[in-house]
């Protein structure tokens, strides 16, 4: 029984509370430096330069993703820190390919001149998405589809996955709504209030994230008394 337990420990790697302050905080001061970056040093925004601005708030939270979440990988006795971080950089085409493909399934304008952006838009979308997924999930298929088809994640670490993911998504959802209106706003060009939108999900959920892990931790305190 011990030993069946032990597995489950490792199989679902845990996290503290604090841990998981620190790992969203640097994520969260990662996003800011790439977008007060591209507005001092590089003048360029989501308004002016959605596509490059995009790709440098990718850039910029792209190894703060992949070091982090490769430190909570599954299977650690199987899986080493370095093989971890590899399933991070191979999500990165993967999942910037999905989120590009399900932009276009929904809407996204097809012509030449949007590419970049959105290449750009899912790129970033992959790193809130499935690069932290890779990271800690690898290749098991039944977790993936528990955490993000399910939207049942089991341990504190499965939370740092899921709601980020999913407030990015939802957020994309409603940024969105505006592009359609004949407002003639230069912000409601593709993909720039998805783009806005995708953030401040992302964000939102992040801080979520962080209630759900202590409501977790207190639920397991209560259970052990």
């Amino acid at each position: 029984m011990d030993s069946r337990k032990a597995a489950m420990v490792e199989t679902s790697p845990s996290i503290s509370v604090s841990e998981a302050f620190i790992v969203n905080a640097l994520c969260v001061l990662a996003l800011a430096f790439a977008v007060w970056a591209s507005n001092t040093v590089f003048s360029i925004d989501l308004v002016s330069h959605p596509s490059l601005t995009l790709f440098f708030i990718s850039i910029a939270e792209l190894p703060i993703v992949i070091l982090l979440y490769s430190r909570y990988r599954q299977n650690r006795q199987q899986c080493t820190y370095l093989r971890a971080v590899a399933r991070g950089v191979l999500g990165i085409p993967v999942g910037t390919l999905l989120n590009f493909l399900g932009a276009v399934a929904l809407g996204a304008p097809v012509k030449f001149q949007y590419l970049p952006k959105t290449i750009n838009w899912a790129l970033m979308m992959s790193v809130f998405t499935t690069v932290p997924a890779s990271c800690v999930l690898g290749s098991s298929w039944a977790d993936w589809r528990r955490i993000f088809a399910q939207t049942k994640p089991k341990g504190s670490i499965e939370y740092l996955i899921c709601l980020p993911a999913h407030g990015a998504l939802i957020g994309a959802w409603f940024g969105a709504w505006p592009m359609p209106l004949d407002w003639e706003r230069p912000w409601q060009e593709w993909p720039i209030s998805v783009s806005y939108g995708t953030i401040v999900g992302y964000l939102v959920a992040l801080v979520a994230s962080l209630g759900f892990i202590l409501a977790c931790f207190r639920s397991q305190h209560i259970k052990s008394e």
